[in-house]
């Protein structure tokens, strides 16, 4: 009798335990974008491998620079990333909470998506247009 029910307590907790990993996971506080360059981005991790990366925000020139951490879990983004680094992007954001250990990543902002973004701003309304037909790989920098 008290073994059923030692056992059926630690199948309880398992099964909460499970399910707060689960809504966690699925479940995002916030979600957005964040633009800027990114110059950091390595595959780390002791046990569990994750994607951890470093984005340079400039808002104007001459700022001072602030950095959004981020984590990866998708490879195909993680290619992507890897792809355009260097460049001016665009990367969309989930923020997850209630992770409880790193590993599943040092930050809380998970990265679903990466859009290069060509145009380069000066200031708020103003950039520098890439000309039509020229690829944005060739555009002056």
């Amino acid at each position: 009798m008290i073994i059923r029910n030692i056992l059926i307590a630690l199948v309880a907790i398992v099964a909460l335990v499970v399910g707060w990993f689960a809504v966690a996971l699925n479940w995002s506080y916030s979600s957005g974008e964040r633009a800027g360059w990114v110059q950091k981005f390595s595959h780390k991790g002791w046990l569990c491998k994750t994607w951890e990366g470093e984005l340079a925000l400039v808002s104007l020139p001459g700022s001072s620079v602030e950095k959004f951490y981020f984590t990866v879990h998708d490879d195909a983004a993680a290619q992507r990333i890897s792809a355009v680094m260097g460049k001016r992007v665009s990367l969309h954001y989930e923020e997850k909470v209630g992770l409880p250990t790193s590993c599943f990543g040092e930050t809380r902002y998970f990265v679903t998506r990466v859009i290069e973004t060509p145009d380069i701003p000066l200031g708020p309304g103003v950039v520098v247009p890439i000309p039509p037909g020229v690829p944005a790989s060739a555009a002056p920098k």
